[in-house]
């Protein structure tokens, strides 16, 4: 039988002692004020003695008496009022008559007997006594309420604290359609799909489904998207948590998680647990990389266990999702457990448009909206980025109060998700607005001038969050692969506004910083990683990830001093032959680069076709984009 994830108990929020113990006291002195605003002031009574009271019935000066019990009270005709007790063993007109009261006079004296009962004046006489009593016995619950609450939370460590998706739930569901690209990852999944609706099927013809499917990715790729639409697809409980979920401080609470969550999904099975982030616990053990512990391990050994235990778990699929795959455990990606990979690659131009359709879903545009030339305009656009894109062109819109979106607003928002927004209200000097546009200029230029450089779309010299400037270059088709002279092209180019300041100011800005950086990283890329060093040759001598391979840690090197000083050596070489280069190239041309540059500080920013026409007009013949088909 199925539990009923709908309805299911959440965890009660446990209160702060301190509040309560506050909240309690503020209670009782506010029942304390409103009793003592309510309660009548007593009256100005005088006791009197039972023989004083003969006399004033003599005297003919009483109203009225009123006996109670013992207790006689007397209205006078002057309206004051007395009271005195009687004696238990005689009525009050007996003890009247011994104090020589004649019978005429007590018939002229109205006199009324009351005598008191019921619940509510038993209650109204032990209130005054009871209530302080019952304020004190309810502080002493709530504070032996909260500590008990403490107590028991404990007990709750070890419950799964995983996010559960029911099928039925048409708002939260999402199918296949919603994920656009990611074809082959798709294809991979819907068997998957296929199993959890009809397991049959595969059953008797001897196939086993995979127990465990790791999606691993960039991030913003949309595997947590995808997992989501895999739950959909099959109609079946969706498990959702992180692995940094399952550590807390105390030793063991990760792998009584670990177990909490298997047993929950063996219930609701078939299902599908998912874990995002999976690399903060299944990490490569005895490593210490990422802050191995025991509690991490045991959590590591106890999901090991769950997945290829003794028990079959043949309806419960366990997806997971990582950027780090190469960190994770072997005996994670071992068959049986993981042992169906999915790569999601960054999308294509066609998948980056299908994306931006989706997301464009409930977006009004306008007529000259083209989503194909921004999925041109995007190449290394993740699915995440492609939403802030049209995201941030939808609030562009609004912010002009325009009831559409536009073509510019989407163009613009391109560049401000790739560098931030303008800062226009960063004002430069005239001498650094000369600064930036002979450095802008200088990359613009090498661009076109170097045959394996990708051409130039933009220029501009409006700062755009820590760029004074900035040249957007796109290629001019999709690329998978990028060959040796592309990269040298590319460090050239990202030495042309350096070089552009030394020559024709004389002396170096910090503006090329990040120039530099970025070049001299790629450059020993090119030597580590992808053998693009005659000196050393084709050897890897680092990853993707920087100086750790294999789980080694992250300072250990696998080369020698020697060969360190020959990266070194090969590092600068590359950097000073582009610099040649790109001084060659701006000496060859710098009747171009003082028009570009001028142009620039007139205008601020120079458009593709602007730009090209400027330096068509100078000699020189942009790249054309081809038409891609």
């Amino acid at each position: 039988m199925k539990p009923n994830i709908k309805n299911k108990p959440k965890e009660p929020k446990i209160p702060n002692i301190a509040n309560q113990i506050i909240i309690t006291i503020f209670i009782f002195i506010s029942i304390t004020l409103i009793y003592t605003l309510v309660a009548k002031k007593p009256e100005d009574i005088k006791k009197m003695a039972i023989s004083d009271v003969a006399k004033s019935v003599v005297d003919g000066s009483i109203e009225k008496i009123v006996v109670s019990g013992e207790d006689i009270n007397i209205t006078f005709k002057d309206k004051t009022k007395g009271t005195a007790k009687k004696e238990l063993e005689s009525s009050l007109t007996e003890t009247l008559y011994n104090y020589g009261v004649t019978p005429e006079k007590l018939t002229a004296t109205p006199i009324e007997i009351k005598t008191e009962s019921g619940f509510w004046y038993t209650v109204l006489n032990l209130l005054p006594f009871i209530l302080p009593v019952l304020m004190v016995v309810f502080f002493i619950w709530m504070l032996t309420r909260q500590v008990k609450g403490q107590g028991m939370q404990a007990f709750t460590f070890g419950q799964s604290k995983a996010r559960i998706t029911d099928p039925n739930d048409i708002n939260n569901k999402v199918t296949f359609k919603d994920v656009a690209g990611a074809k082959e990852a798709k294809e991979e999944l819907k068997e998957i799909v296929d199993f959890l609706k009809n397991p049959k099927k595969f059953l008797d013809i001897g196939a086993r489904i995979p127990k465990g499917v790791l999606l691993t990715g960039a991030p913003g790729t949309g595997k947590t998207l995808l997992a989501r639409a895999v739950a959909g697809e099959a109609a079946v409980p969706f498990f959702h948590l992180s692995g940094s979920e399952f550590v807390e401080m105390f030793v063991g609470v990760g792998a009584s998680r670990v177990r909490d969550l298997f047993k929950m999904a063996k219930r609701a099975a078939p299902s599908i647990v998912f874990i995002d982030e999976i690399d903060a616990v299944g990490r490569v053990r005895g490593t210490g990389v990422g802050g191995g512990n025991d509690e991490r391990e045991q959590t590591l050994n106890q999901i090991l266990v769950e997945m290829d235990g003794f028990e079959p778990n043949e309806k419960v699929i366990v997806m997971a999702a990582t950027n780090r795959g190469d960190v994770l455990d072997p005996a994670l990606l071992r068959p049986g457990r993981f042992d169906r990979r999915v790569l999601l690659d960054l999308p294509d131009r066609s998948d980056r448009e299908d994306i931006l359709s989706i997301h464009a879903r409930k977006k009004p545009f306008a007529e000259d909206v083209n989503l194909k030339v921004i999925a041109e305009r995007t190449p290394g656009f993740s699915g995440a980025d492609l939403f802030s894109l049209m995201n941030e062109g939808a609030i562009l819109a609004a912010r002009e109060d325009r009831k559409k979106v536009a073509q510019f607003d989407l163009i613009r928002s391109i560049e401000k998700v790739m560098m931030g927004p303008e800062r226009k209200s960063h004002l430069l000097s005239k001498q650094e607005k000369e600064i930036t546009a002979y450095h802008e200029a200088g990359h613009a230029l090498i661009a076109s001038m170097l045959p394996y450089a990708d051409p130039v779309h933009k220029v501009s010299i409006v700062s755009r969050g820590h760029a004074g400037g900035y040249t957007l270059k796109l290629p001019l088709e999709e690329k998978r692969l990028q060959s040796k002279k592309e990269f040298l092209d590319d460090i050239a180019m990202s030495l042309g506004g350096y070089v552009a300041e030394e020559m024709v100011f004389g002396d170096i800005t910090t503006g090329p910083s990040n120039d530099l950086q970025v070049a001299t990283s790629l450059a020993r890329a090119m030597v580590t990683r992808w053998g693009m060093s005659d000196e050393i040759g084709p050897i890897a001598l680092e990853s993707d990830g920087g100086r750790t391979m294999f789980g080694q840690g992250v300072n250990d090197k696998e080369y020698s001093e020697r060969v360190s000083a020959l990266i070194d050596g090969e590092v600068s070489k590359i950097m000073n032959n582009a610099f040649k280069v790109a001084k060659e190239v701006l000496t060859e041309k710098r009747k171009v680069l003082d028009a570009i540059a001028k142009k620039l500080i007139e205008v601020e920013t120079l458009e593709q076709a602007e730009y090209n026409e400027l330096i068509t007009a100078n000699g020189i013949v942009p790249k054309r984009k081809e038409e891609i088909k």
